[in-house]
């Protein structure tokens, strides 16, 4: 399929399809004409990266990542090594930091929203 089919099945740009290529992340070959021919597995491919970078990781760490990872499921592949489950590991405590900050942050806010919305005079509440 072509680069722009490729953008509508997974509603990424296609600049960062290209991106995507210069980072090795994602494959295309090429057309006589020379335009990008990527196979239906780019979907799963490209949406997996999407997942990955939702997650908060680098490209870097997404290179090296991928070749382990089957795109269709996500789960890991044959090749998959104590290495990639421990750096995996080490993402998702990550991920659960930055959830208790986040958590910690609009408890911050849920507190001044309440002694805010306290001290306005009545007749300018629920404006």
């Amino acid at each position: 399929m072509r680069i722009g089919e490729l953008a509508r099945r997974t509603g990424v740009s296609e600049r960062s399809l290209r991106y995507y290529e210069t980072q090795g992340l994602l494959t295309a070959d090429r057309t006589p004409g020379g335009h990008r021919d990527y196979p239906d597995g780019a979907v799963d491919r490209v949406i997996r990266i999407q997942e990955f970078y939702a997650a908060g990781l680098r490209s870097s760490k997404i290179a090296q990542l991928l070749p382990c990872v089957r795109d269709a499921d996500g789960g890991p592949s044959a090749i998959a090594t104590p290495r990639l489950v421990g750096d995996l590991t080490v993402e998702r405590e990550r991920i659960d930091r930055m959830i208790g900050e986040l958590l910690r942050s609009r408890e911050v806010l849920d507190d001044v929203i309440a002694t805010a919305a306290e001290e306005l005079p009545a007749e300018r509440r629920g404006r």
